[in-house]
């Protein structure tokens, strides 16, 4: 009997239009960077991804939500943890090269977790 794969738990932040695209999957997969985008940054602790779905995605794009999704610790063991700032901000840093790949190591479905402010919409799926 095989056995499930160990997985990490994510958070990424995230404004309207990315959420539409990663909806427009299915809740698979994350899209692919835009060009003044060469790295993709998902969290690895909610608190942080709060805080920057509130205080700048909200102020940006007018809503802001938090997402958590599962990848293959296997996977991420290719990178290494990134401290940006804080002792608690930690993230991946995911060359927009490797996002396919990354994609592909994605465990479920990537689901909506927080939305500011409160009661946001969630996108339409195709």
């Amino acid at each position: 009997m095989p056995t499930a794969p160990r997985t990490t738990i994510l958070w990424r932040p995230t404004g309207p239009k990315e959420l539409a695209l990663v909806a427009d999957s299915g809740w698979r997969t994350w899209p692919p960077r835009l060009p003044d985008q060469p790295i993709f940054y998902p969290v690895l602790n909610e608190a942080y991804a709060v805080l920057i779905a509130r205080d700048w995605n909200v102020p940006a794009s007018g809503a802001g939500y938090v997402t958590r999704f599962a990848v293959r610790t296997d996977y991420l063991d290719n990178y290494d943890v990134q401290q940006a700032g804080g002792r608690d901000i930690l993230e991946y840093w995911i060359p927009a090269e490797d996002l396919d790949e990354f994609n592909r190591n994605i465990v479920g479905a990537i689901e909506v977790v927080r939305r500011f402010p409160e009661g946001a919409p969630l996108p339409e799926t195709a």
